[in-house]
């Protein structure tokens, strides 16, 4: 029998053994008053030996625990911190201590007693009542501790958390984040609104999307890839700003900055434009860095970020340029297809212009900008959704991305609201798309333009990256919870 399958046996004896002395070893509620940190707060007053007659109530996982003969000591691990509780046989009586000597490491228990600091400086509390709240079947690994395997801790998101209490911290902040960002949209007049996850046709966004059947009305529906078309469906209705944060999910490609489901806010804004949002986008940034980290620049993975005005912008064509040396208007078609091969672009020889000025940023500029930074100014193959740019090129349209640590975490646009240009522009992408991430023509989200739709800007942000920045965190998988793993071949 492995030493795990061992521990476990004993584990349930040790449960037999208290169901027949008549304790449950599972009970239904503890009055839970106090957190291990705000009483380390509270009580740093005390000297060597003080005591005080505070008394207090919390409960937790016990994470170490020493007996010796008639007394002991343990920690206790709660949602905040850990703290030490003190035992003695003689204020608990026979029975009690014995179950406290006899608990083991993962216990949850329920503590009631009084604070004083050790003669070796701890803050502790000596405990007046001991209870056993959920007894734990499974030893904690203690290879946990510094575990090197990222996968492991993933796949066990609820050991890691045991485990690394840090981890906990990123999780309270992505709470913050994501009530700041609603904050702010609140502030600004912005509905908050649902729509539907379950669609007939999928939309907002060129990717892949997940697909399923509905078996009660017998057609395929898709899983949402972008709240997009449904909340511009909102703005023909009459709602003036309405955002929702929630999930998208998408069948694409997993690694360091993609899930296939994932956190969004989008917003839409009627009667105004790119440019109004490109200062909304920059609000909502800027107020996250004062109420999370209470500072403007910060380190993220060995850049240091400032998110102070004024943020650069450039159109593409200009960071081309600026970063990667390529003047694109100088460039005839043959020029730009060498050097699509030249850098390995994942473009077929009927690429347009636009589609390979698209993908060279991609791979040559995007790296670059570390600073935030607007990028403005794309090609019309890139999306069929935005407005062409005002008084500019047919092929160039009113989009923009942030960019800051070499990673895009916004997009907008000054939203077309044409329905036979929009129309058109769905079907000039299948020319240009590759077919499986094309928009489907949405007739019903025409027919709702045609009852005129009011000019707007849009905004999409990227939540999980936006946690990851303002976390420093490498992965993606680091600000999910419970990130999509593949099955482990053992289960």
């Amino acid at each position: 029998m492995k030493p795990e399958d061992l521990m476990i046996k004993d584990r349930k004896k040790k449960l037999d053994a208290l169901r027949k002395e008549g304790v449950n070893p599972y009970p239904y509620h503890f009055e839970h008053k106090d957190h291990a940190v705000d009483l380390l707060k509270k009580f740093e007053y005390l000297g060597n030996h003080e005591e005080t007659q505070h008394e207090v109530s919390l409960a937790g996982r016990l994470m170490t625990h020493r007996v010796m003969g008639k007394a002991g000591f343990a920690h206790l691990q709660d949602q905040t911190g850990r703290i030490q509780i003190y035992v003695r046989e003689d204020v608990l009586g026979e029975k009690n201590y014995k179950h406290f000597a006899t608990t083991d490491l993962g216990d949850i228990v329920g503590v009631k007693g009084t604070i004083f600091r050790t003669k070796m400086g701890e803050i502790t509390i000596k405990a007046k009542m001991f209870e056993l709240l959920a007894k734990c079947l499974r030893p904690l690994p203690e290879k946990w501790h510094g575990l090197k395997d990222m996968e492991q801790r993933y796949r066990y998101r609820y050991l890691d958390l045991i485990s690394n209490p840090e981890v906990k911290e990123i999780f309270f902040k992505r709470s913050k984040i994501l009530n700041t960002v609603r904050s702010v949209l609140d502030r600004q007049g912005f509905l908050e609104v649902d729509t539907p996850v379950l669609q007939p046709l999928y939309g907002g966004a060129n990717a892949r999307p997940f697909k399923t059947f509905l078996h009660d009305l017998k057609m395929d529906v898709y899983m949402r890839v972008s709240d997009e078309l449904y909340l511009k469906r909102l703005v023909v209705g009459g709602f003036e700003k309405v955002y929702e944060l929630g999930r998208d999910f998408r069948n694409e490609s997993i690694d360091r900055t993609h899930n296939p489901e994932f956190t969004m806010m989008e917003c839409y804004w009627a009667f105004a434009d790119y440019h109004d949002v490109m200062e909304l986008t920059q609000e909502i940034f800027t107020t996250v860095a004062k109420e999370v980290l209470g500072k403007s620049t910060f380190d993220y993975q060995g850049h240091q970020i400032n998110m102070k005005s004024p943020w650069e912008r450039l159109t593409m064509k200009e960071a081309l340029k600026k970063h990667a040396s390529i003047e694109f208007d100088k460039l005839k078609d043959g020029d730009l297809k060498k050097l699509a091969k030249q850098h390995k672009l994942d473009i077929d020889d009927k690429s347009s212009n636009g589609v390979v000025m698209a993908a060279l940023f991609d791979e040559l500029v995007e790296e670059h900008l570390i600073q935030p930074t607007f990028i403005t100014d794309y090609p019309c193959e890139t999306t069929p959704l935005c407005k062409p740019k005002r008084d500019g090129p047919e092929e160039i349209i009113e989009r923009f991305e942030l960019f800051i640590a070499g990673m895009e975490f916004a997009n907008a646009y000054s939203e077309l609201n044409d329905p036979i240009l929009q129309k058109k522009f769905f079907e000039m992408q299948k020319k240009n798309i590759k077919k499986d991430e094309q928009h489907p023509v949405d007739m019903d989200y025409l027919k709702a333009m045609e009852y005129g739709m009011p000019p707007m800007g849009g905004l999409g942000i990227g939540m999980d990256r936006m946690i990851m920045l303002f976390t420093n965190s490498a992965s993606i998988r680091d600000v999910i919870l419970f990130p999509f793993m593949k099955v482990e071949e053992n289960q």
